[in-house]
């Protein structure tokens, strides 16, 4: 990837991050997570990670934003109220994030990149998966379905 696509998707994913925080709106909030998780998704298939970029997309902005969307609409929850900033803890959190980007810089240029790999890492975890435990899977995949059905059905509103 160049340089120029990582600093696009390393930017996305830092704005809309902070856009979770600064947001008043839950939906707002939730979506701009969205976005987030897909810039780290980019960042990660830029690494050559594809497994874990497609298991970004998959699992967290498919399945757990699904659930955090559903769980904010059906709490009903409204725009947070305007209150003041504490500007002490505001200082320390950004003396904190200050420091961690020192110390990413550090080690960026300590560690020499890592060498490509010849190794299919999404095969290898399918024939895991599928061969050694089918069976750890598909309960997993039943219990997902069951909590899901359980969700719907408690969520229902019972007719006065």
């Amino acid at each position: 990837m160049s340089p120029f696509l990582f600093w696009i998707f390393a930017l996305l994913t830092v704005i809309f991050g902070a856009a979770v925080v600064l947001n008043r709106n839950p939906v707002a909030s939730a979506l701009s997570l969205v976005v987030s998780f897909l810039g780290l998704a980019a960042l990660f298939m830029s690494l050559n990670a594809y497994f874990i970029g497609i298991i970004q997309v998959l699992v967290y902005t498919g399945a757990v934003m699904v659930l955090f969307l559903f769980i904010i609409m059906l709490l009903d929850l409204r725009a947070e109220e305007g209150r003041r900033i504490n500007w002490l803890a505001s200082a320390g959190g950004l003396a904190v994030a200050l420091i961690l980007l020192g110390q990413i810089t550090i080690a960026h240029k300590a560690f020499p990149p890592l060498p490509g790999s010849t190794i299919d890492d999404v095969r290898n975890i399918g024939a895991a998966l599928f061969g050694n435990y089918n069976l750890p899977f598909q309960i997993v995949g039943v219990l997902v379905l069951v909590a899901t059905i359980g969700v719907v059905l408690l969520s229902k509103r019972q007719p006065r």
